[in-house]
């Protein structure tokens, strides 16, 4: 009997451990609320939004991401298919050369396209959106401060969940030890 109880222990522990590590893998894929830099702002024959998550790495990834939705502004119609959205980047405290991406629509949907771009340092970004189709030619410009991610990586998180999966393990123990007495 002291065999089974300490075995479905082990099982509960083993069981609570994956669920911290589901925990942290699930915390690491979100790196923070989009936040809107241009809302329903009309220009040229469209009407356009721009979400933006500006996340500033070091290590060349596209941290800089960024939502665009486009609509007619007239509203009746819908965006035109053969619409193209270029995204712009130029950094405003530093010297050196913008960087331009194709903006690439969101699950087939052509008014909803997203662009991400390296953001290498903290600091003030132009960020402008230029859409050119059978409606007409125009852009959007706004400006962005860039942060770096302040989360720690996920071996921390790790470690200060420890103390908590222990004190769980002897409390999980107490208890079966509680039930077999």
């Amino acid at each position: 009997m002291n065999r089974v109880a300490g075995s479905s222990g082990v099982r509960l522990s083993l069981g609570l451990g994956a669920l911290v590590f589901c925990a942290i893998a699930v915390a690491q894929a979100h790196s923070g609320p989009p936040f809107p830099i241009v809302s329903n702002q009309t220009s040229g024959a469209y009407t356009v939004s721009v979400w933006t998550d500006p996340d500033s790495t070091d290590d060349g990834s596209a941290g800089g991401q960024f939502w665009i939705t486009v609509r007619p502004a007239g509203g009746a119609a819908p965006l035109p298919v053969d619409t193209r959205i270029g995204v712009t980047l130029t950094a405003l405290d530093r010297p050196g050369q913008p960087a331009t991406v194709s903006a690439e629509p969101v699950a087939s949907d052509v008014s909803q396209r997203f662009a991400a771009l390296v953001m290498d340092h903290e600091g003030r970004f132009r960020v402008r959106v230029v859409i050119a189709g059978p409606l007409g030619a125009t852009e959007v410009e706004a400006d962005v401060d860039a942060t770096y991610d302040t989360r720690p990586p996920p071996a921390i998180i790790a470690l200060y969940l420890v103390p908590f999966v222990l004190v769980g393990f002897l409390w999980v123990k107490l208890l079966l030890r509680r039930r077999r007495g």
